[in-house]
């Protein structure tokens, strides 16, 4: 199966086959709902000092973000279509009732059009978890706009998406940060970004929508574990003061991801450019062992 031309690697039988030696980077791009838009402000500063990736993955929001990215679209044209949006245009049922995707992937087809994930112009992964079978699902291939709905599916605030004999939900449910996925792809290095700064708080509310967002927030705290270890470096906004259902400040959650980002400019360029280690292959060979099924 081949996943690009310019990530240069194919997978059989879940194996990487690498074609050539060049170091390979990775951008992985977390879950955070409207708080993903600090991820470009992130993209921004990666724009402005010529920072290429291999290979991008995204979980949620951050596959929203990512396959804008992964398509071609620069970080001043993914904040134009971000300030543009209104809620209700993405959640478009009322009270408590969850919401069909058709707002994220009417979103994806009108800047995108409707194609697959293998069209995109960057090696692309989105991360959701099928409800039937329980598995966290990494797509490499597929109808990009539904995929990227199902990835962004909140329990109790989306509709699963049916695709393909599987009902996708939130890929956060297993996978918040999904730094691992480039890893499964050969990358040599890692930069994800952590844009949930409120990932584990609870609530003294009884109210349903209150327990539902205090349980999804304390399970995903477990999941991003695995996040933060297969990264070679975390960035990590301060969203804390930004409602994730909320779009009106846009501009301020650009700039917190703006400024994370350029203040680890320095450490993120000694990372990429060193050639990794023996030992560092290693490691991270054996943690990629536990691999999800991928598509």
């Amino acid at each position: 199966m081949k996943i690009g031309d310019k990530m240069n690697i194919f997978v059989a039988k879940n194996k990487v086959l690498k074609k050539n030696k060049k170091v390979k980077v990775g951008l992985a791009l977390g879950g955070g709902a409207t708080r993903g838009i600090a991820h470009i402000g992130a993209l921004k500063v990666f724009e402005e000092n010529g920072i290429k990736f291999d290979l991008v993955a995204g979980t949620s929001a951050g596959s929203l973000v990512g396959c804008m990215f992964a398509g071609g679209k620069t970080a001043d044209e993914i904040m134009a279509v971000a300030k543009g949006l209104r809620v209700k245009d993405i959640k478009k049922s009322k009270f408590f009732m969850p919401s069909k995707t058709d707002g994220i992937q009417d979103l994806v087809r009108e800047n995108l059009g409707d194609i697959d994930i293998q069209d995109l112009k960057m090696p692309f992964c989105a991360v959701a978890v099928d409800l039937i079978s329980s598995k966290e699902i990494v797509f490499t291939k597929g109808n990009l706009a539904k995929i990227v709905a199902g990835s962004c599916a909140v329990p109790g605030v989306f509709v699963p998406v049916e695709y393909e004999n599987m009902h996708l939900s939130d890929g956060g449910l297993q996978n918040n940060i999904p730094s691992d996925v480039p890893r499964f792809f050969g990358c040599d290095y890692v930069i994800a970004i952590d844009v949930n700064s409120t990932r584990g708080e609870g609530t003294d509310s009884l109210k349903i929508i209150d327990v539902l967002s205090a349980t999804i927030r304390i399970m995903s705290k477990s999941n991003s574990i695995k996040g933060y270890i297969n990264a070679d470096f975390v960035i990590k906004p301060s969203m804390k003061k930004y409602k994730s259902t909320k779009i009106d400040e846009a501009d301020a959650m650009f700039q917190e991801g703006y400024m994370a980002t350029r203040d680890a400019l320095p450490k993120i360029l000694e990372i990429i450019s060193k050639k990794p280690s023996r030992a560092q292959k290693r490691r991270f060979k054996l943690m990629s062992e536990n691999r999800p099924k991928i598509i």
